[in-house]
């Protein structure tokens, strides 16, 4: 991905006109399948400075996709009276400084950190164990293994990089998984036991939590599954995700 800055300059008595005009041309932005997102923000020290931020999927597909298109013509329609107010107009590569801020709790500090996921785990793999369909599975487990679960969940939910630091990360994990030949019936077996352990430990329950807590569960049993057949093509390296409140993972980018 690639992110665009342009930097205009309107005079105060036209921010009104500016305004409008790009919320007509942010329209063809959102169908425009080269653009992932954009915002337009205006200085509160100096008002008649704007910055309008639009992260594409690639520099080419921008100028080459978007910049060819129908679409194109229409955004470039609506803000062209504009056009001479631009200061700056360029391509920022990302870099790998970028995280979250404090002002919002990660999942991991929402749901009660380590101790709730150990409890959590806990309470799976007892329901696991006696499980007709997914419980073979874990026959002859290593008794740590629920701990070791909780620690995958802490580091992904927003909390520390322990299974990283200890357990070798996600290419660990996939070696978990690797030729286990999981079928959906037991995918599904296994989501619907860790959200009955959810239940029964009491993990929060607001509908904000639960959705971004069963979109990860989700996402990661249907990876597992598809990880899990015979001659499977897998991604070998990856980071182990991060997960937040909606938001899954960038592996590219």
């Amino acid at each position: 991905m690639i992110v665009e800055y342009i930097r205009y300059r309107i005079p105060v008595n036209r921010g009104e006109d500016f305004e409008a005009a790009y919320r007509r041309a942010a329209d063809c932005l959102s169908r425009a399948p080269q653009c992932v997102d954009y915002e337009l923000a205006r200085s509160a020290e100096q008002p008649d400075s704007y910055i309008l931020r639009i992260t594409w999927t690639s520099a080419q597909d921008h100028m080459e996709g978007f910049r060819r298109s129908e679409l194109f013509r229409e955004f470039f329609a609506a803000i062209r009276p504009f056009v001479p107010d631009i200061e700056e107009m360029s391509h920022y590569e990302r870099t790998s400084v970028r995280g979250a801020g404090g002002s919002v709790p990660s999942l991991y500090d929402w749901l009660g950190g380590t101790e709730a996921l150990e409890r959590l785990t806990e309470r799976f793999y007892d329901l696991v164990a006696d499980d007709e369909l997914i419980g073979p599975l874990f026959k002859g487990m290593d008794p740590d293994h629920p701990r070791y679960v909780a620690m995958w969940l802490a580091e992904v939910f927003g909390g520390p990089a322990r299974y990283t630091d200890e357990r070798g990360g996600y290419p660990h994990m996939l070696s978990m998984h690797l030729g286990r030949a999981i079928t959906e019936p037991m995918r599904r077996r296994w989501v619907s036991l860790l959200l009955d352990a959810a239940d029964d430990v009491e993990l929060p329950a607001d509908p904000e939590f639960r959705a971004a807590f069963v979109g990860y569960i989700e996402w990661g049993t249907r990876l597992a599954l598809g990880n899990s057949q015979p001659g499977a093509a897998v991604m070998q390296e990856a980071p182990v995700p991060r997960w937040g409140w909606g938001v899954a993972p960038p592996y590219t980018g």
